[in-house]
């Protein structure tokens, strides 16, 4: 799940770039847009961890979710 939420940021991190890049006028709009999509992707990262440290204090074992 943690790869695909990182490949959609860096989709959409091509595509913001294109956009400001295609039209300046879209910088300041594309630049929030931006933040807000990295944002994402660190909430998704913090909810892997708090995910695997919850499966690790209940059985005990070490998962890394982002391989399953």
């Amino acid at each position: 799940m943690d790869d695909d939420v990182d490949a959609l940021y860096n989709q959409i991190y091509r595509e913001l770039v294109l956009m400001m890049i295609e039209n300046p006028k879209n910088i300041q709009r594309a630049t929030y847009l931006l933040w807000v999509a990295h944002d994402l992707e660190r909430i998704a990262d913090r909810a892997t961890n708090i995910s695997e440290r919850t499966i690790f204090m209940v059985t005990g074992e070490k998962w890394d979710i982002s391989d399953r």
